[in-house]
């Protein structure tokens, strides 16, 4: 349990991929990789990656449709969204759905557009959620606009 040696490596790409967003006023820009039980990288995604709603969490799962992600991490610049006024299934209840079971991030939810309270309901679902603050200041760099 707890932090893992490669868990900076893959949480710095996260932060790195929440540059490639879109900019919006009204949405963070957020990366995210899914590595597997192996230590290999089996996606990523970033927010509005392949439309305008899309987070990045939930970008890089759909690019693993039936691949058993039990042992995988996700690692994503920001807390995992637990409500979500733009679609039906928030990123944590997505993460908990695909099996993932460990999820590393940077950055807490701030209060901006919905409550952030992903990693209580990820935690109360059995994940295993590592927050990682060192790397807060990489996860705000792409939402220096909306600060």
């Amino acid at each position: 349990m707890g932090e893992r040696v490669d868990d900076r490596r893959w949480l710095g790409l996260a932060c790195e991929l929440a540059r490639e967003c879109p900019p919006s006023r009204t949405a963070f820009s957020v990366g995210a990789v899914v590595v597997g039980a192996d230590g290999k990288e089996l996606a990523r995604g970033y927010s509005r990656e392949t439309d305008d709603k899309v987070h990045a969490e939930e970008a890089a799962l759909a690019k693993l449709p039936g691949v058993d992600l039990a042992g995988a991490t996700v690692y994503s610049s920001l807390e995992p969204c637990a409500r979500r006024l733009s679609r039906p299934q928030p990123c944590a209840r997505l993460i908990v759905a695909a099996g993932v079971r460990r999820v590393v991030f940077a950055w807490r939810e701030p209060v901006l557009f919905v409550e952030g309270d992903g990693v209580e309901v990820l935690a109360d679902l059995g994940v295993e959620v590592v927050e990682i603050p060192a790397f807060a200041a990489r996860a705000k760099l792409p939402n220096a606009h909306l600060l």
